[in-house]
C-alpha cells in the first residue's frame, strides 16, 4: 500500500490519510469543501460541492489517476433538500457516471453541507 498526500487538497484533520493506493486502485478519504490554500469553507451547497469535487480531483491526480477513472463514490449530505443542487455540480465533475451511494447524515465535520469519497483505477 502507498499513502497519498498532496497540499492541493486539505490535510487530514485526524488520524487518517488523504488516500491510499492498493491493488491498482486509489481510495480517498472523504473530502469536505475546505479550500486547501485558505482553510476557508464557502457558503452554499453548489460552492461546497464544487470545492469537494476539486479536492477529490487533486488527490486522484496526486495518485496518478483522474476523475474519469472513478468507479465508485460515496456522498454525504447534511440535508437531502440539497440533493438536486449537489447533483448538478457533481455531474460536471464525475462525467463517467461512477457507481454511487448518497446518504443524508446528521452532521459533517466543520458543519459543512457535503462530503465526497471516491475509489478510482490508477
Amino acid at each position: 500500500m502507498q499513502v497519498i498526500s498532496t497540499d492541493k487538497a486539505p490535510g487530514a484533520i485526524g488520524p487518517y490519510s488523504q488516500a491510499f493506493i492498493t491493488g491498482g486502485l486509489v481510495i480517498t478519504s472523504g473530502q469536505i469543501p475546505v479550500d486547501p490554500a485558505t482553510g476557508a469553507v464557502a457558503e452554499g451547497i453548489a460552492e461546497q460541492a464544487e470545492q469537494s469535487c476539486l479536492n477529490v480531483k487533486a488527490i486522484l491526480e496526486a495518485a496518478g489517476s483522474c476523475m474519469d477513472k472513478v468507479v465508485k463514490t460515496t456522498c454525504f449530505l447534511a440535508d437531502m433538500g440539497d440533493f438536486a443542487a449537489f447533483n448538478e455540480v457533481y455531474a460536471k465533475h464525475f462525467t463517467s457516471r461512477p457507481a454511487r451511494s448518497c446518504v443524508a447524515v446528521k452532521t459533517l465535520p466543520k458543519n459543512v453541507l457535503c462530503e465526497i469519497e471516491a475509489i478510482a483505477e490508477i
